[in-house]
């Protein structure tokens, strides 16, 4: 674990991997713990640089006041390209889940030259917010029951395990694993005051950040080696969101996973690496393909 500081902000981040192997940032959704462990060391093994990291009002990195943030969705963005830049590893792999998946998104479409490949996992092409009358909006009977458990103490450690394995419950996922990583994300926590944990702990924050512009218009105009992975069981963002991520973008790769909800489950970890490895294959074809044809490499 380190901390990386960008854009006057500092963030937490942990590496994966030789320093000189190509480099795959993962951004956290909102915290890098929405990454599996198994998944950024089997991407290691695979003879890549790993560097998954936490959002702003985040794990370790800068937390100001998640109640009344004074970014924007862009600005996040903005953070993954210049992480990427002070890695010294442009351009990258980008990869991103859940609400991480938003900031891969508008970081590739405003940073290009950033970024050589992208992955997008559980995530949808419309801001936090009522959804386009296309695209499946979140199960209704499952945030009815997610919205009406009582909030638990938020400075009571078993407390928010428990309640996080609860709300894995109700939205597909596998309760035992999100208690384990709820306790290791309430560990990370600067804070215990509630608005820090509860940011930590269900991304709250991104409900009261600015996302605008819209971006889903803009998504054709994405030109790298594209990856979706989505849950086939997702009940926060249902399976079409990813559908249409993949259709929208030129000649992008839809993995879906039948037995998963909004997390990567150990079942599908060998899967989802073996994907991204592909994805990064693809990418260095085209760089090569490009110094091929431009008089000027050689």
């Amino acid at each position: 674990m380190t901390a990386v500081r960008v854009n006057e902000i500092v963030l937490g981040v942990e590496t994966f991997g030789d320093e000189d192997a190509p480099l795959v940032l993962l951004v956290g959704g909102p915290t890098m713990l929405s990454w599996p462990d198994a998944l950024c060391e089997r991407l290691a093994a695979g003879g890549h640089r790993v560097v998954r990291y936490d959002l702003r009002d985040s794990g370790e990195s800068t937390t100001t006041d998640p109640r009344s943030p004074a970014y924007t969705l862009r600005d996040l963005a903005a953070d993954a390209a210049a992480l990427a830049d002070v890695l010294g590893g442009r351009p990258v792999h980008l990869a991103g889940i859940g609400v991480g998946g938003m900031v891969a998104q508008v970081a590739v479409l405003d940073h290009p030259a950033a970024f050589s490949a992208l992955t997008l996992v559980g995530t949808r092409a419309v801001a936090p917010g009522p959804s386009d009358d296309d695209l499946p909006d979140h199960d209704q009977a499952a945030m009815s029951r997610l919205f009406a458990r009582t909030m638990p103490d938020w400075s009571d450690r078993e407390a928010v395990a428990e309640f996080a394995a609860g709300g894995a419950e109700v939205l597909g996922d596998d309760p035992a694993v999100a208690r384990a990583i709820a306790a290791r994300i309430w560990d990370r926590t600067p804070d215990t005051a509630a608005p820090v944990q509860m940011a930590n702990q269900m991304g709250m924050v991104f409900s009261r950040i600015d996302c605008k512009p819209r971006w889903r218009e803009r998504l054709p105009g994405i030109e790298i080696p594209t990856l979706v992975v989505h849950g086939r069981r997702d009940r926060f963002f249902p399976v079409g969101n990813g559908e249409a991520i993949a259709r929208e973008i030129p000649g992008a790769r839809l993995v879906v996973l039948e037995e998963a909800a909004g997390t990567i489950p150990d079942a599908a970890v060998h899967e989802v690496t073996e994907a991204m490895l592909t994805v990064a294959r693809r990418r260095g074809c085209r760089a090569r393909q490009s110094s091929a044809s431009d008089p000027s490499a050689s």
